[in-house]
């Protein structure tokens, strides 16, 4: 790839890794409209790593608060809200960590199709519209039950699917338990933590299996531009809908989207 399709290809990941408007659905329009080869999974893990960066950064404070709940349950101080949302968060990844493990080559086989991007993009989509008007407005995050953690972690299992978008599903799933925009996506936003980099590991072991070079500039400036693009990108969306009254302009755009690739088949 030359330098132009780096840039490009990583702004569109920074940009779509949190937006519930799906990345997969996004990156595949280079490659038909464009022409453009495949990125290649070096870089692919060069993208991903700069968006968990970004929201490692962006949610330093809670990851500080994080480990100091840890040492306090570890010293035995009892549960904090910090110490149960940090047990919420990892009951909620046990899903895709089983699921995306036993299915990944079956996904990347056979869900990739521009057909299942598609209307993967435009079925979710709507059903994000659904659960934003029914949703409840739960104020506090802290009032999260476990198995409703669970829920949505069972939900974050259909992102394996093409075109459904990790945040968009599992905002959805927030949004249908009650919790308002802005906590749907914080916690949502959270729980990509563990996501993103079980994936990127599992991408490091097939690299490390095969001969691939990498090329280690195009690496960085991948990294780079997609961490940088994926903070403010974050600090975006969650102001917008803290102001907003409602996600339907993502999926109206999602449903158009969809509809677009359609045509492309």
């Amino acid at each position: 790839m030359d330098y132009l399709q780096i840039i490009v290809l990583a702004l569109i990941q920074g940009v779509t890794e949190f937006l519930p408007i799906s990345s997969s659905a996004h990156l595949i329009l280079p490659v038909h409209l464009l022409g453009w080869p495949d990125q290649g999974l070096p870089f692919d893990i060069a993208v991903h790593a700069g968006t968990l960066f970004a929201v490692l950064v962006y949610f330093r404070g809670d990851l500080k608060h994080f480990m100091d709940a840890s040492v306090d349950v570890l010293m035995d101080r009892g549960f904090n809200e910090h110490a149960h949302l940090l047990g919420k968060l990892a009951l909620a990844t046990i899903p895709i960590m089983i699921v995306g493990y036993v299915l990944k080559p079956t996904i990347e086989t056979e869900l990739r199709s521009l057909t299942v991007i598609a209307l993967a993009t435009i079925g979710f989509g709507l059903l994000l519209g659904l659960a934003d008007r029914r949703s409840h407005n739960r104020t506090e995050l802290t009032g999260l039950r476990y198995r409703e953690a669970l829920f949505i972690g069972a939900m974050q299992v259909l992102a394996l699917i093409p075109g459904t978008s990790r945040s968009g599903i599992t905002i959805t799933a927030a949004l249908l338990l009650g919790l308002n925009r802005i906590h749907a996506a914080r916690f949502s936003f959270l729980l990509s933590i563990p996501a993103i980099g079980g994936a990127g590991i599992l991408a490091i072991r097939d690299v490390s299996a095969t001969n691939v070079d990498t090329n280690w500039f195009d690496f960085a400036l991948g990294m780079g531009v997609s961490g940088v693009t994926a903070y403010f990108c974050i600090t975006m969306f969650l102001h917008l809908i803290d102001k907003s009254t409602s996600l339907m302009p993502y999926v109206i755009y999602r449903v158009v989207l969809g509809t677009f690739l359609l045509t492309l088949l």
